[in-house]
């Protein structure tokens, strides 16, 4: 799109009438599209959809108050309960943080939709009032703190949303690890250092003081053992869908080689790939392996099986924007349900020995020889 067509996102902002924070909460909540460069440059705002935006009945009145936020206190007193209520209920996951900012004592301030909390109070009006039910209760008295995990499961199923470039899906979830995880995933140094270029930063681009960017970064990551091993899962998935699709780019490689993602197509296999797979075959049915590996074979596709069976269902596959009153919910909403990438291949046959707490076996990793030796923080 010519650059007379388009504006910074920080001009868009006053041509909407809105400020930062409330700019970049529309951005998540897919009001405001953005055009993101293919160089890596800044993203830009077409004067087209700033057009559509000031068409829309009611601006700019309406769209402010669908991003409006409240804190604790004020949502207390749209939902007219007592504070310490309200805050029960969002660590018990009925409520569901859409950002956060840092006071001057660095603690973590979290902030709501006020349109989602009208909509809660429609749908549950019997939790508003009365004794707590027992499952909240079990789940408050087990510690249970949702209010991470909610946010940063929203904000991970938004970005993958936002994308169909395979390496930046896989950029998104890379996110949700901490390096020495990560590491056990990815074991390709360059291939790391690739997704750390592809990692999403907000609208605005990285703002605030270091360590409020820190603080991101903490809540990004997965700290509980079911979402870990379900973060893993979706990672190992779309790594291996990307690997298919192309190779991340090498010192000295021509990026501009690289197709784009709109071109991008499975290679096709190798015939001399499938002789040397049938010779292997023989060679094992010769030494009489063949029972032990077709025993292997029913265990990974039973595996196989049961992963996309969970992948429908998964622990906690929906965020609770209102727990229901007749069927106590799971202890805390999950990250939500793994993302098989469009057209991914099944994983790979080292699955199990990728999600649990150990790295990869030497042989797996001969397999891939490798060359030598990036206002509210949430929107």
């Amino acid at each position: 799109m010519p650059a007379a067509s388009a504006m910074a996102v920080s001009t868009a902002a006053q041509e909407v009438g809105l400020k930062r924070g409330e700019f970049a909460i529309a951005v998540h909540l897919g009001l405001i599209r953005l055009m993101v460069p293919r160089d890596g440059g800044r993203p830009m705002v077409g004067r087209d959809e700033i057009e559509r935006l000031r068409s829309q009945d009611g601006f700019p009145e309406a769209l402010r108050e669908r991003v409006r936020t409240v804190g604790t206190a004020e949502g207390a007193r749209q939902l007219g309960i007592s504070p310490d209520r309200f805050t029960r209920f969002a660590r018990a996951g009925c409520l569901t943080p859409i950002t956060f900012y840092l006071n001057r004592y660095r603690a973590i301030v979290w902030l709501y939709l006020a349109d989602e909390l009208t909509g809660f109070a429609a749908r549950e009006p019997q939790l508003l009032t009365g004794r707590s039910p027992g499952w909240l209760r079990d789940r408050l008295e087990g510690g249970a703190d949702c209010r991470a995990g909610n946010w940063r499961s929203r904000r991970v199923e938004r970005l993958l949303s936002l994308t169909e470039d395979p390496w930046a899906r896989v950029a998104v979830l890379a996110d949700t690890l901490d390096p020495v995880q990560l590491a056990e995933v990815v074991d390709d140094p360059y291939e790391r250092a690739y997704l750390a270029r592809l990692r999403p930063e907000p609208a605005f681009g990285p703002t605030g003081p270091v360590w409020a960017r820190e603080t991101m970064a903490h809540l990004m990551r997965a700290d509980e053992p079911d979402e870990l091993l379900w973060r893993r899962v979706n990672l190992i998935m779309e790594l291996d869908n990307a690997r298919e699709v192309r190779s991340a780019p090498r010192p000295g490689s021509d990026r501009r080689s690289l197709p784009s993602p709109a071109s991008e197509r499975v290679p096709a296999p190798d015939p001399r790939a499938d002789a040397d797979a049938d010779a292997d075959a023989d060679a094992d049915a010769s030494a009489g392996a063949g029972a032990g590996a077709g025993a292997g074979a029913g265990a990974r596709s039973k595996f196989r099986s049961r992963s996309r069976s969970l992948s429908r269902s998964g622990p906690g596959s929906d965020l609770v924007s209102g727990a229901p009153s007749s069927v106590p919910p799971s202890p805390c909403p999950g990250p939500g349900p793994v993302h098989a990438p469009t057209g991914a291949a099944e994983p790979a046959v080292g699955l199990l020995a990728r999600i649990g707490l150990r790295r990869r076996t030497s042989r797996e990793a001969n397999r891939r020889q490798s060359p030598p030796g990036r206002a509210p923080f949430g929107g």
